[in-house]
């Protein structure tokens, strides 16, 4: 992996300010979203993790506003170059798969903060981790201190991620549309952020 900062290619911006972010168009996923409720939308959704070299990943969870309060994901989204696939690791038993998946080495998994995400999920079910990519790590790397997916996205993919939906309650029984939205955003532009950094031959 690339560690000289002075790789960063010379007409790459290094920090993005907020007024330069307001004015970039706004990043939604338009592609297919599937909700992993069912044996059958299980088995679709390994297939296709698993026919892919690097998968977009992240998490979400239920947010706490009392001081000491705190609480398990309730979200895993995948993003493949098909579809998002999002997983209520809340409502279902998903253990079997997320170890598959996390420990499939030949399937990089590329998310920003991914220590927290793995830390947290490993409340859940215990697994062994390989082929996972921080992208804020690799940012930092190479002299960046706005290692954020949204500014990442700015910065390398030149859009706007909306922040909408972060705080709403990722633990209820049926996420809305504009959950699923966000969700699914965020996992496709980890995915698109690996594949720019690896044209960049930042990875």
């Amino acid at each position: 992996m690339t560690t000289n900062p002075a790789a960063l290619p010379p007409k790459t911006a290094r920090r993005i300010s907020r007024a330069e972010m307001i004015e970039l168009p706004i990043w939604r996923y338009e592609g297919a979203v599937r909700l992993v409720a069912v044996p059958r939308d299980l088995e679709r959704a390994m297939q296709d993790i698993h026919r892919e070299s690097v998968v977009g990943f992240d998490t979400e969870t239920r947010p706490a506003f009392r001081p000491g309060e705190s609480y398990l994901p309730s979200l895993v989204q995948f993003a493949t170059a098909g579809a998002v696939y999002l997983f209520q690791v809340q409502q279902q038993d998903y253990s079997a798969a997320m170890r598959e998946i996390f420990s499939a080495g030949k399937v990089i998994k590329a998310g920003v903060s991914v220590a927290d995400d793995l830390r947290n999920l490993k409340r859940l079910f215990e697994f062994e981790e390989q082929a996972v990519v921080d992208l804020g790590q690799i940012a930092r790397r190479h002299g960046l201190q706005q290692t954020g997916v949204r500014n990442l996205a700015g910065i390398f993919l030149g859009a706007r991620i909306p922040k909408g939906a972060k705080t709403t309650n990722w633990a209820a029984p049926r996420l809305t549309p504009r959950q699923i939205a966000y969700a699914a955003t965020d996992a496709s532009a980890c995915r698109a952020l690996y594949l720019r950094f690896k044209e960049l031959n930042l990875v």
